[in-house]
């Protein structure tokens, strides 16, 4: 059965979304895939599962025409379905012979009625009846099987949407394991929109025997590993430290995504074992640039989130061996701007020397605008500056704009 087109987001969906403000605060180690199904049922102004049939192309025009839409569940309500069993959808459908048992759900809009609706679509009684002064949009149409628990889902993501985070998020973890790949991957994607705090309030009474059984299983997803290794982090023992790291290193696993939030779950159940593993990846320049970059987000989360488990002092020797690795050495540079740690303005500038930096462009450039940025009691960044405003004036006044451009404007702008 062929989908319905997705519409893309407007910025109210985004809104709908609750997409965090402040990046820092969203949960460090959880992809986010564009829009979650239940965000959407802010979006939608009702939401059906049923039955396509009956698609007629309009004779008059080849891009038009209607498909017929049996009513089995309401999964989102409104009063324009009160008394209706069917819709005629305004849109021609093609439905696969192959796929007869198939059903289907619809998120819709309502607008106004278009003038020429009528003339545009089959005429028929029942379709004048179902638009009466309103015009459907079916702008997403997710395809199910027939005993899929897609609409219950969506109708318990409705009840828990006025809760507070952490009911809501628990509802979402019951469904990550579903074998319904629709409700598994988008419960997953509940957790890439939420706050690191909301996340951990949860992880901490989550049952650990379930989520290591989801550690240990093969056949897990590369793209789960960063949260479940949040997740044990927080609500493991000590003792199951061991187990993680017997699986990160184990030579038939390979951790494509993930590492980084199973080295933060190391970490939490074992603080000096998990922070010495973490070290010895990211200071081995021989190790695969994704390995070295999970090093990266594990500095970057301890130190916005939990510098009472490791301190700065212990992030930034962590971040300066990053620096001195050319092929990386741009981020932590750019990290350690946006933190402020004007002390290491002699560190920074010293790479400028090298040959492995100075020869790499995007290096040069973060280099230069950690000495853009930093305060004016930093006499040799702005020396710098200078001197390279001599050779190439465009270069800095670039760096300068781009700079300016990030910082948040005001809310009247």
């Amino acid at each position: 059965m062929q989908k319905l087109r997705t519409l893309g987001l407007s910025v109210g969906a985004a809104v709908a979304l609750g997409l965090s403000s402040n990046a820092a605060e969203a949960c460090p180690f959880c992809s986010s895939q564009g829009q979650t199904l239940s965000g959407e049922l802010n979006q939608a102004d009702f939401i059906v599962y049923g039955k396509l049939s009956n698609p007629q192309r309009d004779k008059n025009d080849f891009t038009r025409g209607t498909t017929d839409f049996t009513i089995e569940t309401v999964v989102k309500p409104n009063e324009f379905l009160k008394g209706k069993t069917k819709l005629v959808i305004p849109r021609y459908v093609p439905i696969d012979p192959k796929d007869a048992g198939g059903k289907m759900l619809l998120f819709c809009a309502l607008f106004a009625r278009q003038s020429d609706l009528a003339a545009a679509a089959i005429a028929s009684t029942a379709s004048l009846a179902t638009f009466s002064d309103n015009q459907i949009d079916a702008y997403r149409g997710e395809s199910v099987k027939a005993d899929s628990k897609l609409p219950a889902y969506l109708k318990g993501a409705i009840e828990v949407r006025g809760k507070d985070s952490f009911t809501k998020l628990r509802y979402f973890f019951d469904y990550l394991d579903s074998p319904d790949l629709v409700i598994g991957s988008d419960a997953l994607n509940e957790f890439g929109y939420a706050d690191y705090k909301e996340v951990r309030e949860l992880a901490e009474k989550l049952p650990a025997d379930k989520v290591l059984k989801w550690i240990k299983d093969p056949n897990t997803s590369p793209s789960r590993f960063g949260l479940y290794g949040l997740f044990i982090g927080h609500c493991g023992k000590q003792s199951d430290a061991k187990l993680i790291r017997d699986l990160l290193t184990e030579p038939d696993r390979k951790y494509s995504s993930g590492l980084d939030g199973m080295l933060a779950g190391y970490t939490l159940l074992d603080k000096e074992a998990g922070w010495d593993y973490a070290m010895s990846l990211l200071k081995d320049p021989k190790n695969d640039f994704p390995v070295r970059y999970a090093g990266l987000k594990l500095m970057r989360f301890f130190w916005e989130f939990r510098p009472d488990v490791i301190s700065h002092e212990q992030v930034l020797d962590g971040m300066k061996a990053l620096v001195g690795q050319a092929d990386m050495a741009d981020l932590p540079i750019e990290d350690l701007r946006k933190w402020n740690r004007w002390e290491l303005t002699p560190f920074v500038l010293d790479f400028i020397k090298q040959e492995s930096h100075n020869s790499i462009p995007i290096v040069r450039r973060s280099i230069l605008r950690f000495c853009v940025a930093a305060p004016a009691n930093q006499t040799a960044a702005k020396a710098y500056v200078e001197e390279v405003r001599k050779m190439d004036p465009d270069r800095v006044k670039f760096v300068e704009q781009t700079l300016q451009d990030e910082q948040p404007k005001p809310m009247n702008q």
